[in-house]
């Protein structure tokens, strides 16, 4: 490449993909796209896997009053209308990650949403995973029979008024109990579920003041699989040695039930 047509990273492709260029980006991508079929071919084939999975989770979408403001100037945006955006990202993260085996966020956010906290997370929720999952006695502090004292503990322990404990006995997982862990240095909350099967996940909570909303992003180690999240100062991580359609499944469902 010369000065005139610098070098198009696979960041500037998937960018391009989900239309995040301004326009003299998007040109420059076209350009290098014409003399690349190779490539073009690539990201035309994200475009499509991008429309099939819009089209596959459509369903999610609720009529609102508010939908006339659409069309209209507006200052603000609902939270509502925020986590929908978010919800909407993670759908386009997951079908590239099925493609790249990479973070699939990273190369869809601009650079300013990217922070170097939330890269820690996976690993932590892979550690504490590893760590505890294994243990038949003493898997966790608190036990789900004391479910409302382990909401109280932990969010006073991580500043959060009345944490709600995800419930995903509907998925077919029962809740063991949990425990306080560290997450980037400071009290962080891990929650143990069993199904059946004795197959266990965990949903780790850690807070951090320098977050930035993400959307999903899904990190893999082996036979592990992480979905994680950032929603404001709190970080989400869901871990487990099960499939990752079931973990993706479970990772909707906690972000349904987390506040905000």
């Amino acid at each position: 490449m010369n000065e005139a047509n610098p070098i198009v990273t696979e960041a500037d492709l998937h960018a391009y993909a989900d239309g995040q260029l301004g326009e003299t980006a998007r040109t420059r991508i076209e350009a290098y796209l014409a003399d690349n079929p190779d490539e073009a071919a690539m990201v035309a084939k994200w475009q499509t896997q991008n429309t099939g999975i819009r089209s596959l989770f459509s369903g999610y979408e609720k009529a609102k009053d508010t939908d006339p403001l659409l069309v209209m100037p507006r200052r603000t945006v609902s939270s509502e209308r925020k986590r929908w955006a978010i919800a909407a990202s993670a759908l386009v993260v997951f079908a590239l990650g099925a493609v790249s085996g990479h973070y699939g966020p990273a190369l869809l956010e601009k650079p300013e949403l990217q922070l170097a906290s939330s890269e820690t997370l996976p690993k932590q929720a892979e550690t504490a995973f590893t760590v505890y999952a294994a243990e038949v006695r003493h898997p966790v502090e608190v036990f789900a029979n004391e479910e409302v004292h382990l909401a109280t503990w932990l969010g006073k322990r991580l500043a959060i008024e009345n944490l709600k404990i995800p419930n995903l006995q509907p998925l077919g997982f029962k809740l063991v109990g949990g425990r306080l862990v560290p997450v980037d240095g400071r009290p962080g909350a891990m929650f143990m579920y069993e199904n059946q099967a004795g197959e266990r996940l965990t949903v780790l909570v850690g807070r951090n003041k320098e977050n930035r909303t993400t959307s999903f992003r899904f990190a893999s180690s082996g036979n592990l699989e992480t979905f994680y999240w950032i929603d404001g100062e709190l970080g989400y991580a869901v871990t487990g040695e099960i499939s990752r359609e079931t973990l993706r499944g479970v990772a909707e469902e906690c972000y349904r039930q987390f506040p905000s």
